[in-house]
């Protein structure tokens, strides 16, 4: 086992709201009291990591040096096997309105949209498959860390269904399954989903004896 973080105060390093409530129901049983990065006031990192894992450890490192607290940050995102695995690390960023957009901010629609503009653009008879993946790094204000990957399968649907979840979960179909994740109710998708993965991987190591 890697050094645990024990029960206490732990900041999420998210400015989300979404994503802030779905780890603190995940860690609520472990006695660990979530703050987000947004409620301190500590400024969001730039994201100049090539992969997940790097994007994860930025956020991360940043908000433990900045509170002095240990922090747990999340990089996620979807990768589309006929897009070549994009958006991956730039999901958010498809989200991110241009100056002729409107306000400043993030249009999930849009970015799912863009998504599927693209698919059709490549044929109807071109695959759905995608998948979601995670990673949550944990990082000690001494610099130390720890690391914990998941990843749920599916396929894309469009239009948009459910109101439910966050980001491109309107579109996502998980494997097995004929509702998409922001249809399906919110405890039941935590067990399921790719941040679910990845959480098993850290409760085992964390809080497993």
């Amino acid at each position: 086992m890697t050094r645990a973080i024990g029960a206490g105060k732990l900041v999420i390093a998210t400015h989300n709201a979404g994503k802030l409530k779905e780890i603190s129901a995940l860690l609520a049983p472990f006695g660990v009291d979530c703050i987000s990065a947004g409620a301190l006031g500590l400024p969001e990192p730039a994201e100049t990591g090539a992969s997940f894992v790097a994007n994860a450890l930025i956020k991360a490192h940043a908000a433990a040096q900045a509170s002095g607290l240990v922090a747990l940050a999340d990089d996620s995102g979807l990768s589309v096997a006929a897009l070549d695995g994009r958006p991956g690390v730039y999901t958010a960023d498809w989200a991110g309105r241009q100056w002729f957009e409107g306000e400043p901010g993030r249009d999930w629609f849009m970015a799912m949209g863009k998504v599927e503009g693209m698919l059709q653009a490549k044929g109807a008879d071109t695959p759905r498959n995608a998948s979601f993946h995670c990673v949550l790094a944990l990082a000690w204000p001494d610099g130390e860390e720890a690391v914990y990957e998941g990843q749920v399968a599916g396929n894309l649907t469009w239009p948009p269904r459910g109101a439910l979840g966050f980001g491109y979960d309107p579109v996502f179909v998980p494997q097995g399954r004929d509702q998409t994740f922001a249809e399906i109710d919110p405890s039941e998708k935590h067990s399921i989903s790719h941040r679910a993965d990845a959480f098993a991987r850290l409760v085992a190591d964390q809080f497993g004896n």
